[in-house]
């Protein structure tokens, strides 16, 4: 039910030339609008900087000590519009999922539609629009970073019956050949490494050819590299 839009950075380019360079294509009108989302980029990826660094410090981690994974980052822009549907119970905004990045900020306008699945019981809880604020969503890599500490959330988003809804999320991820696994200082014999070392590019790839596509095959997650 989404109509989206994605905005990359004009100079993005994958380390892994095996990946498939993406090169944002702007409308002709409005001539304001290329100019808007770079700025609004520019300033949320400095939000998301700080974001991580305030998760790292929670961690007993240096402030900066995640920052070195995102030199080459292939953070972007979605604008998403969901138009109204007089069936809603019938149809989903986007599908239950979880964020396979590091983290995403999340603009919405005042018509709710996000819900977010409580752990406890599996219940599906709607996430009430705040105006001027974020909804800040922690993804699977910081999941496995943390070493369980952190959990991304799951999450899908409903239409409305009666209005549209808009929705601007940032994901912040990191270069493609950044190689996720627990982070070495929070390891030891009392808290083994709950992952195993994965590719970031890689990672993205397949989850990509696996859902996107809806190919028969299970789509690839995290848990698939959980050392048991």
């Amino acid at each position: 039910m989404a109509d989206n839009g994605t905005v990359k950075p004009a100079s993005y380019e994958p380390a892994d030339q095996e990946h498939q360079k993406l090169i944002n294509q702007w409308p002709e009108y409005p001539p304001q609008l290329r100019e808007a989302c770079e700025e609004y980029g520019r300033n949320v990826e400095k939000l998301s900087y700080k974001l991580l660094e305030l998760i790292s410090m929670s961690l007993g981690l240096p402030a900066k000590r995640f920052n070195g994974f995102f030199k080459e980052q292939i953070s972007s822009i979605r604008l998403n519009h969901y138009p109204p549907c007089p069936t809603p119970e019938l149809a989903l905004g986007v599908g239950r999922h979880k964020d396979p990045g590091a983290l995403t900020v999340l603009a919405q306008d005042d018509v709710s539609g996000l819900e977010v699945k409580r752990k406890a019981d599996g219940e599906w809880i709607r996430v009430k629009p705040i105006p001027d604020s974020y909804i800040i969503n922690v993804g699977d890599i910081v999941q496995v970073w943390s070493n369980d500490k952190y959990e991304s959330a799951e999450h899908r988003v409903v239409v409305n019956s009666e209005r549209e809804r808009f929705s601007i999320p940032f994901f912040f991820n990191p270069s493609y050949y950044t190689i996720v696994k627990p982070i070495e200082e929070l390891i030891n014999d009392e808290n083994p490494a709950k992952y195993k070392e994965y590719n970031w590019g890689m990672f993205l790839s397949m989850r990509k050819n696996g859902n996107f596509k809806k190919l028969e095959v299970e789509n690839l997650q995290i848990h698939h590299f959980k050392i048991t």
